[in-house]
């Protein structure tokens, strides 16, 4: 059946896909699995719940939840009933959840656990419009879901036809989803997505990821985030079963129980698990270590190209059967894709994965552009190592003058809620939205994105600094697992390093070095030597302005719990800089260069 609007998919599996693990989470050690009769039934039912209890099209209801089946179920019965859908990371703070709610007009909130409910309920009693709080699990104060299920049950002859009328009356370009940024910079903004937004562009992800019915996929970025969504729906759409990985600390071990063909992912945890292969190379002893860095050099001089080289194409078979092929057997032997969004891929990474058999599909957006603008594909010629990949169908991309990314077409959203000033200062007098990322375009259209336009700042000499570039290279480091490059108005630009700290207390016990705590490590000297030694490195490929001439060990980890990231991974620098604020004037302070 032709797909127009969101919930078309509930329709369209069930035809199709008739298959008892339509959707599978974890619950107390055991795969629980949803069928994909019982997903379209149940999400009917939580609509014709909702139409008993008064909720009208047009009214807004929150998710804070992880990435379960139940999540789903009652995104379809919100997007039949034309109930607006607002999915919240569950990592906010109380004034945060009460503006949104405030702001997004909240009527009913679904939560996931008791802690959930104890975070949000400060939030609810601040605001007066959220009349019903509802959790998957139970063990809180909030009313359990299934007495949705129950009463949309009990209610089904009486609403139906009233729940098909609605159906029929909700068009394409029709308001669907409600989703907040994540506010590095500021107070979140509510983006609104039509259901035309959403399915065009899992649509075109579909068709490129190609997915297999009889395949699974282990689903990792939240359900909230755009870019989780998306992969949940294009999924969907393949009639591949999804399985919801239980935290970011099991990727690994769900994949290789599942078997999974490919996962979602942002760059940070595809680092995190290279690093954590290499660290597992390190510890290997005489022939096996050498083979195995053998293989990781091999896979860093990969390129597309390169299966045209008799003696290369002999390198990677070799490579592959003595170490890469056990890469992939460790998360279950079936992986061979991977969609990375939210951040530029480490070109070094990218390649090892790509050679290893497993094919990072680098792709480019926006919250505000649904979010998909560009994807690299499997083959040439749409395909490009180290670009973000190419434009996809539909949508059309330029770069304005000052070097700007600018994007038209059906990915681009509705506008910002309740904020037309802020709507109209992101699009440009001939409709183009702006993305607020610097980049380039090559031949065919491949994007490259350099940095975001109002993170480049400027030095004291009037030289202007991209950090993301820069950052993206010091992160390279096995020892570094957060950075940020600082120096507006400053004579050079320095660095703030969150350190890796699991790896280095590894690597502390390899090297006998004692310690007690965090400001012993940072303060090693041969720590402080192998980090000076791969700066000047890094400094000897920078130009003049870029060049990093100090930096400093903080002792903290950088989550979006503690605030420092955004719930995307994303710096909140603001936040960052007036956290460290002692600790970057006694940088500059009585320095020369």
């Amino acid at each position: 059946m032709n797909v127009t609007r969101t919930f078309d998919l509930l329709e369209r599996y069930r035809t199709n896909f008739s298959k008892p693990d339509a959707l599978v989470s974890k619950k107390e050690g055991d795969w629980v699995k949803v069928s994909s009769q019982e997903y379209f039934d149940h999400s009917h039912y939580v609509a014709y719940g909702l139409l008993a209890k008064g909720f009208k099209k047009g009214d807004k209801v929150a998710t804070i939840s992880t990435n379960c089946p139940e999540w789903n179920i009652v995104d379809m019965g919100l997007a039949m009933a034309g109930i607006v859908h607002v999915p919240i990371f569950n990592t906010l703070n109380a004034d945060e959840y009460a503006y949104i709610f405030d702001h997004a007009e909240i009527k009913a909130v679904f939560v996931s656990d008791f802690c959930t409910y104890e975070m949000i309920e400060p939030a609810v009693k601040q605001v007066k419009n959220v009349e019903f709080i509802y959790s998957f699990n139970k063990g809180s104060d909030a009313a359990d879901w299934l007495e949705i299920i129950e009463l949309g049950k009990q209610n089904e002859s009486k609403f139906k036809q009233e729940l098909e009328d609605i159906k029929d009356s909700i068009k394409p370009n029709d308001f669907a989803t409600l989703i907040y940024t994540s506010g590095t910079t500021g107070k979140a903004k509510g983006v609104m997505l039509s259901h035309n937004n959403m399915v065009q562009n899992f649509l075109a992800a579909s068709a490129i990821f190609n997915l297999k019915e009889d395949e699974r996929y282990l689903s990792i970025l939240p359900l909230c985030h755009v870019g989780g969504r998306l992969g949940n729906y294009q999924t969907q759409y393949s009639g591949t079963s999804i399985y919801y990985a239980e935290n970011m600390g099991s990727i690994a071990k769900n994949m290789k129980e599942i078997q999974a063909a490919g996962f979602d992912a942002v760059p940070r945890i595809l680092e995190k698990i290279f690093d954590t292969i290499v660290g597992k190379g390190k510890n290997l002893k005489g022939m096996k270590k050498k083979i195995f860095f053998w293989a990781v050099k091999t896979g860093l001089n990969y390129r597309i190209s390169g299966f045209g080289l008799p003696f290369y194409k002999l390198k990677l078979k070799i490579a592959d059967k003595l170490v890469f092929s056990k890469w992939r057997e460790a998360i279950g032997g079936k992986v061979r894709l991977v969609g990375c969004g939210g951040a530029s891929l480490q070109a070094r990474i990218e390649r090892v994965f790509w050679a290893s058999g497993i094919k990072i599909l680098n792709m480019y957006g926006l919250t505000e552009t649904s979010p998909i603008i560009t994807i690299n594909r499997t083959h040439k010629p749409h395909l490009k190592l180290g670009s973000i990949g190419s434009v996809i169908d539909g949508v059309d991309v330029k770069i304005a003058d000052d070097g700007e990314i600018l994007c038209k077409g059906h990915n681009v959203m509705l506008g910002y809620y309740k904020d037309p000033e802020m709507t109209k200062s992101v699009f440009d007098q001939d409709g183009w939205f702006c993305t607020g990322d610097i980049g380039y375009l090559e031949k065919d259209n491949f994007l490259y994105v350099t940095d975001r336009k109002k993170e480049i700042f400027k030095l004291s000499n009037g030289k202007f600094v991209s950090p993301q570039l820069i950052e993206g290279k010091i992160k390279e480091s096995l020892f570094v697992d957060q950075v940020m490059v600082v120096g507006e108005h400053e004579k050079f630009a320095s660095a703030l390093i969150s350190p890796d700290f699991n790896f280095i207390t590894n690597w502390c016990k390899e090297q006998n070095i004692d310690f007690s705590t965090r400001d012993e490590i940072v303060k090693q000297p041969q720590l402080l030597e192998i980090l000076n030694s791969e700066m000047k490195q890094l400094n000897a490929s920078l130009n003049g302005p870029e060049k990093i001439l100090r930096f400093r060990l903080v002792t903290d980890e950088w989550t979006p719990n503690s605030g420092e990231l955004s719930p995307t991974l994303k710096l909140k620098r603001k936040i960052i800089s007036d956290k460290y604020q002692e600790t970057i004037s006694e940088i500059y302070v009585k320095q020369s260069i």
